[in-house]
């Protein structure tokens, strides 16, 4: 069975063929893969070929796939059980390890995905402050929750849409929705709503319109503007948490927020999500408070255990710098070469993240990541996949450097990015 007729079978039974819309190659084009194994940095594909893999399960699985140590971790537990929906110990375990980590998360509480935990994030700077509008960052993307879905990034650019039908006009009118790194509209809408604001919702590093990174200055605002109209500052660290060092992009860079989400990383590849925050913030959270969150699979020990093997790895094994140098030496070539033949390329990295825009010059914000060549892009992925590299298949994504991936792979890919 091969790609092509396992795509012509999942359309005559999942919506477009696909369980997530960025999967459907719909803005780079060709059928969509499907991957039967994944080892390391590699993935191996129905048809056996193999791929160096730098989409990483969109970063999840930032140990490689299949980590013996978390294998490992996920059949002993599965043989105890897979799910309870009962408290267990490893889940107790868990929140003390990531309160350890990160500073002002006093309180955790475990979901399923990252959309979960940035709307009970939101949930609960509504029910705390009594408010009900929020300032969310054009391009950002917080999960597909009704109100975060407006001008919203990820998927949402890939299929060219910039928000979702199916949103309530009374839920949209909620968010207001400013440029990422504008600290002057931010200030605007607070002078004009700021009685109003329940929450400031931002991506510290946004990784949903390709990488963009935070202007000097811009997150420390953010916390100054939060603090004086009394809204919540909501870091939502899906992609970022433990992505650049053993703890949160705001504990890195000395901006603590109120309320901070995680997701991808800590699960160690299963579905599980957190969001956390100050005492005075999460003790507003059902059954202590009135702000109502629940479910089945909240603390799934297996999704506990391989979330908490992973951060054992990442602290034993402190790989962040090497991970920054291998991104970062990467991000130099290509951007030499680019500036040496004249092309409309840059790379972006921060970590060991990375986007290639076909473009020149920095990008601040989405309307400049826009002005990005997408069909240049769709040249570049196919071009990389004939080569053996597999990266996500959309300009408005985000690359990924693991654990796993060596100094030759990385080598190999530059030369085939700049050949």
């Amino acid at each position: 069975m091969d790609s092509d007729e396992l795509f012509k079978r999942a359309v005559r039974v999942i919506p477009g063929g696909v369980n997530s819309p960025v999967r459907a190659f719909k803005s780079v084009g060709g059928t969509p893969l499907y991957v039967a194994s994944g080892n390391g940095a590699h993935l191996r594909t129905v048809e056996g070929r193999d791929l160096v893999d730098f989409c990483c399960s969109w970063g999840a699985v930032i140990l490689g796939h299949a980590h013996p140590e978390v294998v490992e971790a996920i059949q002993r537990q599965a043989e105890r059980g897979t799910t309870f929906g009962i408290n267990t110990p490893m889940e107790v375990e868990f929140a003390e390890f990531l309160q350890s980590k990160v500073p002002g998360l006093e309180r955790v509480r475990l979901v399923s995905s990252g959309t979960e935990a940035v709307m009970t994030a939101v949930r609960i700077a509504r029910g705390a402050t009594g408010r009900r509008r929020i300032v969310k960052f054009d391009g950002c993307y917080h999960g597909h929750s009704d109100g975060l879905l407006v001008a919203a990034g990820s998927g949402l650019l890939t299929g060219g849409i910039r928000s979702s039908e199916g949103v309530s006009p009374a839920v949209a009118e909620d968010v207001f929705v400013v440029p990422f790194n504008d600290l002057e509209a931010v200030e605007a809408v607070v002078a004009a709503h700021g009685r109003d604001l329940a929450a400031i919702l931002v991506e510290p590093v946004a990784a949903n319109m390709g990488l963009v990174l935070p202007a000097p200055g811009f997150l420390a605002g953010l916390r100054r503007v939060a603090d004086r109209c009394g809204a919540a500052l909501i870091f939502d660290e899906v992609i970022t948490g433990f992505r650049f060092g053993p703890t949160t992009y705001g504990a890195l860079c000395g901006v603590i927020p109120d309320l901070t989400t995680m997701g991808k990383i800590i699960g160690g590849g299963l579905p599980l999500a957190a969001v956390g925050g100050r005492a005075s913030w999460m003790d507003h959270l059902a059954p202590l408070g009135r702000v109502y969150q629940a479910g089945t699979l909240s603390g799934n020990p297996i999704a506990v255990v391989a979330g908490l093997a992973t951060l054992r790895v990442l602290e034993r094994e402190n790989p962040y710098a090497r991970l920054e140098s291998g991104a970062r030496k990467m991000a130099d070539a290509i951007n030499r070469d680019a500036e040496c033949r004249g092309l409309d390329r840059v790379c972006v990295q921060a970590g060991g993240l990375f986007t290639v825009f076909f473009r020149r010059g920095a990008i601040r914000n989405l309307n400049e990541a826009m002005v990005s060549d997408t069909k240049a892009y769709a040249s570049y992925f196919h071009r990389m996949l004939d080569q053996g590299f597999y990266l996500p298949p959309s300009q408005f994504e985000v690359s990924f450097v693991s654990m796993a991936h060596t100094e030759q792979e990385m080598s190999r890919f530059v030369e085939a990015v700049t050949t």
